[in-house]
């Protein structure tokens, strides 16, 4: 156990391999920095990992913050949903949430290039998420957005029946909006699900801000559109997160150490 730990569990580094180790600890870094970035919601919604090499992905447990996430604090479950590592919480006796089981599960069922799952239930996601236009490229960030896919609410995720759909519906994307729900980003890394999430977050609140003025909006050509949104595909350019993954780390470490424990 480490002091700096804001929930102290013991160590799993011994129990699992230099890989799963590492994807641990940059999954409890984007915890944290949700938290810090105002897009965590108490102890709701869920960032999965998968873990490498393996048929299975890492979770949060349900009751614990993100700003008390830290490496040694995740379930390890299987595509099939059964446990196949996860701390001793002692009487808390925490395990998933449900919801989180059934959106992450498909996905990395479904997605093998895939390795980070994010979800948020922001105001402004929310927002904009129950907004029939959706997103609108009203702004340079905006237009990363514009390839943006859409899910309708059936209700609360917890019915594997409605895994077909979702699936359906985000198909070879990395952006998906669940409508009346929030917002969902599905990345190869877990740097550029921050990255991404980061900047959906940022387009739904200027969004928002820009609707608010009840003013006309200045259209964009939708060529000029097209275009800016090919250049933030992968393969454009270098992968999103590469370059402030570190410095992110590093204010991590001043501001909320323990997250690697």
């Amino acid at each position: 156990m480490s002091k700096n730990s804001v929930f102290p569990l013991p160590s799993l580094q011994h129990k699992v391999s230099p890989e799963e180790w590492q994807a641990r600890v940059d999954l409890a870094a984007i915890y944290r920095l949700f938290d810090l970035y105002g897009m965590s919601d108490l102890t709701a919604n869920h960032i999965s990992a998968r873990v490498p090499g393996e048929d299975a992905f890492l979770i949060n447990p349900y009751g614990m913050l993100y700003e008390e996430m830290s490496a040694s604090c995740f379930i390890k479950v299987d595509i099939d949903g059964r446990v196949l590592l996860t701390p001793d919480f002692g009487e808390l006796g925490y395990t998933i949430n449900r919801a989180g089981y059934v959106i992450h599960s498909a996905i990395h069922r479904a997605r093998p290039d895939v390795g980070c799952v994010a979800h948020t239930h922001t105001a402004a996601g929310m927002a904009v998420s129950a907004l029939e236009c959706g997103v609108l490229p009203l702004s340079q960030t905006a237009m990363r957005f514009a390839d943006t896919r859409y899910h309708d609410f059936q209700g609360i995720v917890l019915d594997e029946a409605e895994q077909a759909s979702l699936i359906e519906d985000l198909g070879d994307g990395a952006y998906l909006m669940l409508r009346n729900h929030g917002l969902l980003v599905a990345t190869a890394t877990i740097a550029e699900a921050f990255n991404a999430m980061h900047r959906f977050e940022l387009t739904c609140r200027a969004q928002l801000l820009t609707q608010a003025c009840g003013q006309p909006l200045n259209q964009v050509p939708e060529q000029v559109i097209r275009e800016t949104c090919l250049n933030y595909l992968p393969g454009t350019r270098r992968p999103f997160g590469v370059m402030e993954w570190p410095a992110m780390l590093r204010k991590l470490d001043r501001v909320s150490p323990g997250y690697d424990n």
